[in-house]
């Protein structure tokens, strides 16, 4: 099946206890292209760039078989540039400088080849470019996929209440689900969250996993523990990556196999955070994902004798 992605392809310069970075390539939408590729996802991007934007990076992408007929390249503009700074324990940052540059008037533009993409990943984005994609589509896709975000539910109003609405899968984390549903408990707000339109709901966990929801069922797995992190930034998004193109490549978009998807993504995910922005991820054989997997099954699977 064919993937449809929407986001962000831009620059971040990141700067953690570790070590700092000027530009670098960075974006939801670049991690999310970057993970499918892994998987060998027929996957195409929607996004924007500057005239500022490095041939190179480009070439990265399609390199990877990654379609970019979708992103257009505004030549007297300047790629949206995020900063940030990370905290001691990784889990929090403090964001420096963001510049929206081209994507503030950006208005996507679906190629034709995707007009009947099966799974659309809209990442995140305002609510308004989210919902314009889905309405441009020649066809409801089987399967879409909803990123957002705490800032999009302070500001999005009504046109993210409509977004969620036509949503089938929602990935948020922890602290967005319980801003978006008003529970803290993340099983009532789960249950708050499918009320709102999504079937399932993924809630990320950062460095404690995730959980995903789905009529009354409830699958969790950990994060791998990992004897280094060097940069959490676009773990999420990869995550995202991983499981829309697992589902995009069986084309089994059951309860059971989103629970493979998660664990396809978490194992991603965990390779991301291992060097700055998309250095680790690029490099990635579907052979040392496959390595990674069985490190999660090892890490989950266990027997127990209840005969007591």
């Amino acid at each position: 099946m064919k993937l449809l992605v929407v986001g962000s392809v831009a620059f971040d310069a990141i700067e953690t206890p570790f070590g700092k970075t000027d530009k670098i390539l960075g974006g939801a939408a670049t991690f999310i292209g970057l993970a499918s590729s892994i998987l060998k996802t027929d996957v195409s991007l929607v996004s924007v760039v500057g005239g500022d934007f490095p041939q190179e990076y480009l070439d990265l992408l399609t390199s990877k078989n990654v379609n970019i007929d979708g992103v257009e390249i505004v030549k007297e503009g300047k790629t949206f540039f995020w900063s940030g700074k990370y905290h001691n324990d990784l889990n929090s940052r403090d964001t420096l400088v963001t510049e929206v540059n081209v994507l503030e008037n950006f208005e996507p533009k679906v190629p034709a080849h995707a007009q009947d993409a099966e799974v659309l990943l809209l990442g995140n984005l305002h609510p308004g470019v989210q919902l314009s994609v889905l309405e441009k589509m020649a066809k409801r896709p089987k399967l879409v996929i909803l990123d957002t975000m705490n800032f999009w539910m302070d500001t999005g109003g009504d046109v993210l209440m409509e977004m969620i609405a036509k949503t089938d899968v929602i990935t948020i984390n922890d602290e967005e689900a319980r801003q978006l549903s008003g529970e803290y408990s993340l099983v009532k707000a789960a249950q708050k969250i499918h009320t709102l339109g999504p079937q399932y709901v993924i809630i990320k966990k950062g460095e404690h996993g995730a959980l995903l929801f789905h009529d009354g069922k409830i699958f969790a797995i950990p994060a791998l523990p990992l004897e280094e992190v060097f940069d959490p930034t676009g773990a999420g998004d990869t995550f995202a990556g991983g499981f829309a193109a697992h589902l995009a490549k069986t084309g089994d978009f059951s309860f059971e196999n989103m629970k493979s998807a998660i664990i396809v993504g978490s194992a991603l995910a965990s390779y991301t955070v291992e060097k700055f922005g998309t250095e680790r991820i690029a490099e990635i054989t579907a052979e040392q994902l496959k390595e990674r997997m069985a490190e999660f099954k090892q890490l989950t699977t266990f027997e127990v004798d209840l005969d007591l």
